[in-house]
């Protein structure tokens, strides 16, 4: 009767099991929240209020403004001071410039030669009010001219490339061209690159960046917003939206999270993008960034609004959901049968890229009799001579494949691909010869690696690469069942995330069954007449 009875106690291996099973999630949630609460208190988000300082008008003194200006800028070795006389009087002048960042050849022809060669008498009976208006109006020659009345602003503009003239008996200061430094000119974007569609790609100039968006077809509905941001070195940071179906508490929320940030410098779009996320412990990214202009047309016309930056070629659409992260500018330049069949590819290799590695360890550690008994017995023995567990197994390939992965990106352009594959082909080759790795791990991990290709966005492959190690080590002491609680945490955890208010898993949770038009299957446009339901958009009406 006992030995009956102790037959039915489960063995000590799953007791341990069991334990794992429910000590494990248990210690990560806790630590989890543990950790985001001292961020949030910490960090406020990255919330915090700046705290500029006071704006500092001009005197209106040429002589004492022209000081202030040596005094703040103009130990500066690129920057240039030209004093000179204006012809036919006694009125000094002065021009502010830097070096490289103007053409001189057109500030030499415009303003020198206007005031130096061509006789300015009249000016000796102009007052201080009528001196503007006379030099705007009759001397300078020059579309791009602007009024500068603070002391900062002055600083700021001649740093950034202007041009500032002052003249004596005039209180304000010119602003005469625009820099006029060499940039990059618009190339095919390299993240995002398409068979069908635009060629055109954003550049580092903030003005070029949206004069794009404008070439893209003319409405006066798009709107762009300008903001200063970074409390010790200035950038233009600008939002588009547009105006006629833009939720206005989405475009107030974006507006109050831009004002709030507080940086010293903010030298690419990701500084924004970290800044005002939601959830900064979530390794999915709650930004949308992108290379391709045609993309942010399209998202601002869904009721998205765009971030950019001066200085980076990525522009930044918020807010994002996780189908957007798998979509493709391409689904909709064709045909929707060939589009849903690539869409509804990119889901499997996300699937795949995700939880291939740790349904291998399960199925190999833990549950072989699930597998079909002709394929489990080939894979067993392929392993024999394997000396390490199935998790060792996999991370010697994973992390090398990793490295080979962040070295093909470092080096050369030439010789970058090239050392990817052969060193993939050379380092599994060798590992299954030195029998430290099965023949059926290195076509599951070349699956897998291949698999994380074919996700549009560079940043959510990383967001998946990251997540299939936490996978793993969920795996290898629970099996099947640590992979299923590694899935139901991902899920609980994405169902909890928001971006600016959108549920990150929306049309799934909440269930909109609208916006499934544009979700596994790109319906044709002749359906697809209204916009996502998730945006709450003024217009709801496409066509």
């Amino acid at each position: 009767m006992w030995k009956t009875i102790i037959s039915y106690i489960p063995s000590w291996q799953i007791w341990a099991q069991a334990t794992a099973a429910f000590l494990l999630p248990t210690l990560f949630y806790y630590c989890y929240r543990r950790v985001r609460s001292f961020v949030i208190n910490k960090k406020d988000y990255g919330y915090q209020q700046a705290h500029p300082t006071s704006p500092k008008p001009l005197a209106g003194d040429y002589n004492t403004d022209l000081q202030a200006v040596r005094e703040a800028i103009g130990s500066n070795g690129d920057v240039n001071i030209r004093d000179f006389i204006i012809k036919g009087t006694n009125i000094k002048a002065t021009l502010i410039y830097i070096d490289g960042m103007l053409d001189p050849q057109s500030i030499s022809m415009q303003v020198m030669r206007m005031l130096m060669y061509q006789d300015q008498s009249e000016l000796d009976y102009c007052s201080s009010e009528e001196l503007n208006k006379y030099i705007l109006n009759k001397v300078l020659p020059i579309a791009d001219v602007d009024v500068i009345t603070m002391l900062d602003d002055l600083n700021e503009y001649v740093l950034k490339g202007y041009t500032a003239l002052m003249i004596e008996g005039m209180p304000e200061v010119l602003l005469v061209g625009v820099p006029s430094g060499k940039t990059r000119s618009i190339s095919e974007p390299v993240s995002e690159s398409l068979l069908r569609g635009p060629r055109l790609g954003f550049t580092e100039e903030l003005s070029e960046n949206t004069s794009m968006l404008r070439r893209q077809g003319y409405t006066e509905d798009l709107e762009m917003k300008k903001f200063k941001v970074g409390t010790r070195i200035r950038k233009t940071l600008v939002i588009a939206y547009m105006k006629g179906i833009v939720n206005q508490d989405l475009l107030a929320e974006v507006e109050k999270r831009i004002k709030n940030i507080d940086m010293d410098f903010f030298l690419d779009a990701g500084y924004v993008e970290q800044l005002v996320e939601d959830d900064v412990l979530s390794p999915f990214q709650q930004a949308q960034n992108t290379e391709r202009p045609d993309r942010v047309i399209s998202s601002l016309l869904e009721g998205k609004i765009a971030i950019l930056l001066d200085g980076t070629p990525f522009a930044l659409i918020v807010p994002v959901t996780f189908s957007m992260l798998l979509q493709s500018p391409e689904d909709y330049y064709e045909r929707w049968l060939p589009a849903s069949f690539l869409r509804m590819l990119r889901f499997l290799c996300a699937f795949i890229s995700l939880m291939a590695p740790s349904l291998y360890i399960s199925f190999i550690s833990f549950h072989p009799g699930l597998l079909p008994t002709e394929l489990a017995i080939t894979i067993i023995e392929t392993r024999q001579g394997v000396p390490f567990p199935s998790l060792v197994e996999v991370l010697i390939l994973e992390i090398a494949i990793e490295i080979l992965r962040e070295a093909g990106i470092r080096l050369p352009k030439p010789i970058g691909p090239a050392m990817g594959i052969v060193g993939g082909l050379i380092i599994g080759e060798a590992a299954v010869q030195a029998g430290i790795v099965s023949p059926f791990l290195v076509i599951v991990v070349a699956v897998t690696a291949i698999s994380s290709f074919a996700i549009p966005m560079y940043s959510a492959g990383i967001t998946l690469r990251l997540l299939r190690f936490a996978g793993m080590m969920f795996a290898a002491p629970l099996g099947m069942f640590g992979t299923i609680i590694f899935f139901l945490f991902l899920c609980s955890h994405l169902t909890k995330l928001e971006s600016f208010g959108v549920p990150y898993v929306t049309p799934f949770s909440p269930f909109r069954i609208s916006d499934w038009k544009d979700l596994y299957i790109r319906a044709p446009l002749s359906l697809m007449d209204n916009r996502p339901d998730l945006m709450k958009t003024q217009n709801k009406k496409r066509r």
